[in-house]
């Protein structure tokens, strides 16, 4: 019988043949209680079958894989002292997930409240065209508020987002003056407001301590030149004896312009004009501004103003559509560099004040000087 068919080594104990019996006289130890064993009896003894160890290399000792050596059913314990575990059943297969739907095309949509929008801007329209046919100091009570309100929005955001304190005070009052000058004077008085204004920002600021002086004078004759002296043409075209219709071709105009340039941007659009600046701006939208614009200044120009040809209007609508873009780029070049999206929130859908005068305070100049060019200041 070999040694090795019960998993015990030669030499290793445990009282067999060819190893020394744990008890008894060979070892000092007391002799075992019960009856003796016998060698006679293990010669008897049928060998026990050899289980093969699939994990162990032949000549390797079975030591080295105690752990897998032993047989094991399934779902039993690997040793003796472990709990009885239940037997391992296949998880299931998961279900097949459902083929992903694609994702409808999302419908371009505006950036603002168009319901909003449009009844801000009807309102708006109502005031000015009542207060342009009724009684033309009326209207230009309108352009003053409307500067203040502007001058009041653009410096807080200047005040809020960069620290600069623009004097608010001397550059509200010295707009109010130079659109009643305008009115009332001309061209000169809208220049001599101008410089009284910027005068009275520099000693206005003067109360305040020296530090960012020159900084917060220069924003300061920035406003008063970008929004209070821009709004005194509009003053000078009332001044002519069909005053009122050239201010309604000059807003109307610009109105088209942006019209158009939103309609056909928006159906249209794909190639950017200023991604830098104006993301939302495309040059197809361009195009639209300046087509609505032409055919809105043949229109004007043949019905609204007194000895108004129709290329005029072409020419008009032309200058007003670039004018317009361009103020408009250059309040947003403002607003980036704020970091704001709107200057105010005073009008619902269109923001504040200043979002709305973008583009109209750059035309004013233009629109007036063209018409003095083509039918005369009278």
């Amino acid at each position: 019988m070999n040694d090795s068919s019960w998993g015990v080594p030669p030499g290793a104990g445990g009282g067999l043949a060819g190893g020394p019996a744990p008890w008894g006289p060979a070892t000092g130890g007391p002799a075992p209680a019960g009856p003796s064993y016998d060698g006679h009896e293990a010669a008897q003894t049928r060998p026990m079958p050899i289980v093969p160890d699939a994990g162990r290399n032949p000549g390797e000792p079975d030591d080295h894989h105690a752990d897998r050596g032993a047989a094991r059913l399934p779902g039993g314990p690997l040793f003796h002292d472990e709990p009885p575990q239940e037997p391992m059943t296949p998880a299931p297969a998961p279900a097949p997930s459902p083929a992903p739907v694609p994702p409808l095309p999302e419908k371009k949509r505006a950036g603002r409240d168009l319901r909003a929008a449009i009844g801000v801007g009807l309102g708006l329209g109502a005031v000015i065209i009542a207060s342009l046919f009724i009684w033309k100091p009326a209207f230009i009570g309108v352009i003053a508020v409307a500067v203040v309100v502007g001058l009041w929005e653009l410096t807080s955001r200047l005040r809020e987002e960069k620290g600069i304190n623009a004097p608010l005070v001397p550059l509200a009052v010295g707009g109010a003056a130079m659109v009643v000058a305008g009115f009332v004077s001309g061209p000169g008085g809208a220049w001599v407001a101008m410089a009284l204004t910027a005068l009275a920002v520099l000693v206005w600021r003067m109360t305040e301590p020296p530090e960012g002086y020159l900084r917060d004078v220069t924003a300061g004759i920035f406003a008063a030149f970008y929004v209070p002296f821009l709004a005194t043409f509009v003053s000078l075209m009332l001044t002519a004896d069909d005053g009122a219709q050239r201010v309604v071709t000059f807003l109307v105009l610009t109105v088209v312009s942006d019209t158009g340039a939103y309609a056909v941007g928006w159906r249209f659009g794909t190639h950017k004009l200023a991604p830098r600046i104006s993301p939302g701006k495309t040059r197809e939208g361009l195009f639209g501004a300046v087509a609505f614009a032409m055919a809105g200044g043949v229109l004007c120009m043949t019905l609204l103003v007194d000895g108004g040809q129709w290329w005029q209007g072409l020419v008009i609508g032309v200058a007003v559509a670039a004018s317009a873009t361009l103020g408009d780029l250059g309040e947003s070049m403002i607003k980036r560099d704020l970091g704001i999206k709107d200057m105010g929130t005073l009008l619902p859908g269109h923001g504040g004040i200043m979002d709305r005068l973008d583009s109209l305070l750059p035309t004013a100049p233009v629109v007036w000087l063209l018409l003095v060019a083509f039918v005369g200041s009278g």
